[in-house]
């Protein structure tokens, strides 16, 4: 063991770690909190939590306030149309589904980067202001997307008097009709994907009857109708194109 130890010391030396009477000396990490020196610290340290909090809850904002809802709903629903199971798999349509949150949702985080952001961190504006000002566009965007049935319902629900205008309207009772609105519009997407595969299924159920072949599964036949009938049609092209061309 002595020897063993002695190898180790020697090899660590030769790395550049010190040895003491035949111990290494391990670097050691240690959190803490201490006075702050100027003020400048502190604001260093609030917008480090600032961003440990924004990471933490980002998933729940992207899911909140953006575009994802309607877009994996819609590509979820593309799947169970064809038949496919598990193609394409879950990390590629919820990561198609992410890419086109990004390039949706691109125009009103460039207004939150320029008008907020930037201004914040060259010291323009508070971080109370940061906040209002990029709070605006998000809300823009969810108004434009809410229906004013499910607004109405969810200001009901809350028990607040109806308000006057788009600003009375809090963002706690904005952001749960903003989904509702669009698990909705995603439902009547996918009620208008189903039809045509629904109506191969019944032409292939319909022949094999005919025929006879009672215990053939129809959807081991009209599969591959199905993925022709969607490549000849450039379908993802289709969709994609539309679920942009919806938030416009």
């Amino acid at each position: 063991m002595k020897k063993l130890a002695g190898i180790i010391a020697v090899a660590l030396a030769g790395a550049g770690i010190a040895t003491v009477a035949g111990a290494v000396d391990l670097p050691s990490i240690t959190i803490g909190m201490k006075n702050a020196s100027s003020p400048e610290q502190v604001s260093t340290a609030l917008q480090i939590l600032l961003v440990l909090t924004i990471f933490s809850i980002a998933p729940a904002i992207l899911l909140m306030t953006t575009s994802f809802v309607r877009v994996v709903v819609v590509l979820s629903f593309i799947r169970q149309a064809m038949g496919t199971q598990q193609m394409p798999p879950n990390q590629v349509i919820v990561g198609l589904a992410l890419f086109l949150t990004f390039f949706i949702m691109s125009p009103v985080y460039s207004v939150v980067n320029q008008k907020a952001l930037q201004p914040y961190l060259k010291g323009k504006i508070s971080q109370q202001q940061a906040f209002d000002t990029a709070v605006q566009p998000v809300r823009d965007f969810m108004f434009r997307q809410t229906r004013e049935k499910d607004l109405a319902l969810l200001v009901e629900i809350s028990g607040n008097p109806q308000p006057d205008d788009r600003q009375a309207v809090k963002t706690t009772t904005l952001i749960p009709a903003f989904m509702l609105s669009e698990l909705n519009r995603a439902f009547q997407i996918g009620f208008m994907i189903y039809i045509p595969f629904l109506v191969i299924d019944m032409v292939v159920a319909s022949v094999l009857m005919s025929m006879g072949m009672m215990m053939l599964p129809p959807p081991i036949i009209s599969l591959p109708f199905k993925l022709l009938l969607f490549v000849l049609v450039d379908g993802w092209g289709l969709v994609v194109g539309s679920l942009v061309k919806s938030f416009s």
